[in-house]
């Protein structure tokens, strides 16, 4: 889901995709092909030629994830167009390339040691983007998201069957919390992975779930993910809003930390049915983040207990 796309598993495979590149019409000269190692969902590669350095991305659609690649190039091209992302320089069904940065990939260390930075970021983002999409509109709203993984993982008959009345009742408990918030268009898929750092400024890449949502889930996710501590998620709120946040305001902060979570896991469930990257091990990915939410839970039920409806 970060920083990588594989089609194993959805008609492609490494060895094609590789042979794949030659006969992309793009480059300038002879190429050099490096593979790009890391995520759990995507297949890259790093091709060389006389006109500089690319990323490779192959991927299809995902409907058990709500991916259309259509869509994620759209949204690659208006970050570039907005200054957030790399400029995609070729595009055609199953494949993307754009510009290499060469920047260093955040790892939680980093977004918790640049967190005003990434505020800033995220901010400008949220302010700015909207100006520049198109097409339809598409509505990233995590507590569906769960609802919706919980259909198809109970059709496909996942070893969290038993589990997901509880998961589902929990989303609705944590959509509860939320208050209002104006419409953004968010990226809706911030592991540090995905924020990169040219020593210059910082950007933004991997939009495949980036659409219309509220600002919530885009600052729980950079914090959640990054592994925040309390005294610090509310330092990165105060950076991203300008003020101290209201009391409301971190009970939902708390509680989309925990969607975000839920979310995560629920994502890696579908993947064990659905993907098969190599490398990836998605059991071990769901069983990471159920403990990661089951502490973060802990955290928000000591604080504000129970959100009956």
């Amino acid at each position: 889901m970060s920083v990588t796309d594989t089609m194993a598993g959805q008609g492609g495979d490494i060895v094609a995709n590789r042979d794949r590149i030659p006969l992309l019409p793009c480059w300038q000269g002879p190429i050099q092909i490096a593979l790009l190692k890391g995520g759990i969902s995507n297949e890259s590669y790093v091709v060389t030629d006389a006109a500089g350095r690319h990323a490779v991305r192959f991927g299809v659609d995902y409907p058990f994830h709500h991916v259309s690649r259509q869509r994620e190039l759209m949204v690659a091209r208006s970050a570039h167009a907005a200054g957030f992302g790399p400029e995609v320089r070729y595009a055609e069904p199953g494949v993307m390339v754009t510009a290499f940065l060469g920047a260093k990939t955040y790892g939680p260390e980093d977004v918790v040691a640049n967190a005003d930075a990434v505020a800033r970021l995220l901010q400008q983002f949220h302010a700015t983007m909207a100006r520049h999409v198109s097409g339809s509109a598409y509505l990233f709203w995590p507590f569906h998201v769960v609802r919706d993984y919980a259909l198809t993982l109970a059709a496909g008959g996942s070893r969290m069957v038993a589990l997901l009345p509880d998961y589902v009742a929990l989303a609705e408990e944590l959509e509860q919390a939320q208050v209002p918030l104006p419409i953004i268009f968010g990226h809706n898929d911030l592991l540090p992975a995905n924020i990169l750092d040219d020593g210059e400024r910082l950007w933004l890449i991997d939009f495949e779930y980036a659409g219309y949502s509220t600002a919530m889930f885009d600052l729980a996710g950079a914090t959640s993910n990054a592994g925040f501590s309390d005294p610090a998620s509310v330092d990165f709120l105060g950076h991203y809003l300008g003020r101290t946040p209201d009391p409301d305001f971190l009970k939902a902060f708390a509680a989309m930390q925990c969607a975000s979570l839920l979310r995560e896991a629920m994502w890696s469930m579908v993947s064990e049915l659905h993907l098969n990257a190599p490398g990836a091990d998605y059991v071990s990915y769901t069983d990471e983040n159920l403990v990661r939410l089951e502490a973060a839970l802990d955290r928000y039920r000591s604080l504000y207990g129970k959100t009956s409806r």
